[in-house]
C-alpha cells in the first residue's frame, strides 16, 4: 500500500466538510482509507490507529492520510483532495482577507446577531461563551459539552437578554432561515420550541405535508428540559414565540422530559395557545401532536403518504426479533415507545458521534449494523433536509435489499418535505424499490414493525 500523510498548518475546514471530502476520496478506486480532518488528539490518535505515521500536529492544522494500493490511484487521490477543497472554499464564500480570529470580531466584522458554534465538544463552551458575551444569541451544534457548562451558559444568556440553542442542536429555522439540519419548511403560523431536532422535523415536516408552516422553530438542546437544566432555554424560547405577532400556535416537543420541568414549562401564562408534544408512556406521539394541531388551526388531518413493501416469494409468517437502528434521538425513543418491545439503537447518541460525523451525514455504522441482522425486522428513520446526507437512498437501498434477500422486513421512516433536497418522493420511492415498507410517519413506521415482528 502507498501512503500520504500530511499537516498543513493553520488551514480549517468545518468538521461536516472534511467529513465530505473523506468519504469522496474513500470512494475512489484503490483508495483504502482516508483521514482529512483537524489535526485534533483525538483524530491523530485515529490516524496512528490506521498505521499512518503521523508528524507533530496542533488542533489548528489540517491532517491529511491517505492509503492507496498504487501510486498512481494515490497521486490521483491527492489531486482529487484539492479539487475537493477548493470547491468547497469556493462554495462557502471564502475571501481572500483575513477572517476574524474570534466570535466576537466576527459579530462586529458583520453586524451579527445569532452564532452557530459547530465545533469539537471540548472548544465548544469558549466560543459560545464569547458570542453571549458579545451579545449574541447562539445555537451550539456541537454535543459532548458537560451540563455544568450548558447551565453556565444559558443563565448568561438570560441575564444578556438572548437565547442559547443548545448544546446539541441539530435544528433550528430563524426568520425562514434553516440551521443545522434543516427542513425546507413554508412559512406559516406555528412556532415550535423543541428539545429535540429529529422530533422537530417530523413534526413541522408532516405539518408542511399538511399545507402548514411555520413561524420560527426554535431548538433548545436534548438536555433542555431534563432535571439538571431545568427548561431554562425553553422558558425562554416559548416566551419569545409568545411575543411574536406571526405565530399563532406554539408546539412543545421533546424527549421524555423531567416531570416537574414539564409541569412548570407547561404552566407558564402565555397568551398563545401551546400544543404539547412531550414524549412519555401514555404521551401523544409526534404524529398525533402534528394532528392536534391541524384541528386546532382548523385544518383536515391528511392520510400520511406511505409506501408498502413489494410482494415477495417466500415471505415468512410475522415474526421476529425487532431492532431500531436510528440516527434521531427523539425518533428512537418515540419508536421505542411505540413499539414496546425489541432493541433499539441511537446511532446519533453522543457516544456514538464522538470522532465522526453524525449518522445523518455518514451511514457508516448504520450500515454495518444492518449488513449484521440475519432475520427479523429492522425499523429505520431517514431524515432529509439542508445538512444530511444529499442521497441517503444511494448507500442504504443496496444494504437493505441485501437485508429482504436475507429474509429480513426492512420498515423505514423517511422524515422529510417536498421541497427538500434529497426529493421526499424520490428517496422513498428508492427504498420502496429495494424492499423496504416506507412510511412519513415515524409512529406508523413503529406500529408497522411491531406488527411484523409479531406484536
Amino acid at each position: 500500500m502507498n501512503d500520504l500523510v500530511e499537516v498543513r498548518p493553520g488551514v480549517y475546514r468545518d468538521s461536516v466538510t472534511l467529513m465530505r471530502v473523506s468519504r469522496a476520496l474513500t470512494e475512489r478506486p484503490g483508495v483504502a482509507v482516508a483521514v482529512v480532518a483537524m489535526a485534533t488528539e483525538l483524530n491523530l490518535g485515529l490516524a496512528r490507529d490506521l498505521g499512518f505515521a503521523v508528524p507533530p500536529a496542533t488542533p489548528g492544522d489540517l491532517l491529511v492520510a491517505v492509503r492507496a494500493g498504487s501510486p498512481a490511484e494515490l497521486e490521483d487521490a491527492a489531486a482529487e483532495l484539492e479539487r475537493q477543497l477548493a470547491a468547497r472554499a469556493q462554495a462557502s464564500g471564502t475571501r481572500g482577507e483575513a477572517p476574524p480570529r474570534t466570535t466576537r470580531a466576527a459579530a462586529r466584522a458583520f453586524d451579527a446577531s445569532l452564532a452557530l458554534v459547530s465545533v469539537p465538544g471540548e472548544h465548544a463552551f469558549a466560543e459560545a461563551l464569547d458570542a453571549v458575551e458579545a451579545g449574541l444569541s447562539v445555537m451550539i451544534f456541537s454535543d459532548n459539552v458537560p451540563v455544568e457548562q450548558e447551565i453556565l451558559l444559558k443563565d448568561l444568556a438570560r441575564a444578556r437578554g438572548v437565547l442559547v440553542m443548545g448544546p446539541d442542536c441539530g435544528t433550528a429555522v430563524v426568520g425562514g432561515a434553516g440551521l443545522g439540519f434543516a427542513n425546507v419548511l413554508r412559512p406559516g403560523p406555528v412556532g415550535v420550541v423543541a428539545a429535540s431536532g429529529t422530533g422537530a422535523q417530523q413534526v413541522t415536516s408532516l405539518l408542511d405535508l399538511a399545507g402548514v408552516g411555520v413561524s420560527h422553530v426554535l431548538g433548545v438542546g436534548g438536555r433542555d428540559l431534563s432535571a439538571a437544566v431545568g427548561g431554562r432555554s425553553a422558558v425562554q424560547a416559548l416566551r419569545a414565540l409568545d411575543d411574536d405577532p406571526a405565530t399563532e400556535l406554539i408546539v412543545l416537543v421533546s424527549k421524555p422530559p423531567a416531570p416537574e420541568v414539564a409541569r412548570a414549562v407547561r404552566d407558564l401564562d402565555l397568551a398563545t395557545p401551546v400544543v404539547a408534544a412531550l414524549l412519555g408512556p401514555g404521551q401523544d406521539d409526534l404524529t398525533t401532536a402534528a394532528e392536534k394541531v391541524l384541528r386546532a388551526l382548523g385544518r383536515d388531518v391528511p392520510e400520511w403518504p406511505s409506501w408498502p413493501a413489494p410482494a415477495r416469494d417466500g415471505a415468512a409468517e410475522p415474526g421476529g426479533a425487532l431492532r431500531g437502528l436510528y440516527a434521531g434521538g427523539t425518533l428512537c425513543a418515540e419508536a421505542a415507545l411505540v413499539a414496546g418491545a425489541g432493541g433499539f439503537t441511537d446511532f446519533g447518541d453522543d457516544s456514538y458521534t464522538r470522532g465522526r460525523a453524525h449518522p445523518m451525514i455518514d451511514p457508516a455504522l448504520r450500515l454495518e449494523a444492518l449488513r449484521g441482522v440475519a432475520s427479523g425486522v429492522v425499523l429505520m428513520d431517514v431524515v432529509l433536509g439542508h445538512g444530511a446526507d444529499p442521497d441517503p437512498s444511494s448507500s442504504l437501498a443496496p444494504a437493505i435489499r441485501d437485508a429482504v434477500a436475507r429474509g429480513v422486513d426492512v420498515v423505514v421512516a423517511v422524515v422529510g418535505t417536498d421541497g427538500d433536497p434529497q426529493g421526499l418522493r424520490a428517496q422513498a420511492a428508492r427504498l420502496n424499490d429495494a424492499g423496504a415498507a416506507v412510511f412519513t410517519s415515524n409512529a406508523a413506521a413503529a406500529r408497522h414493525a411491531r406488527h411484523l415482528a409479531g406484536g
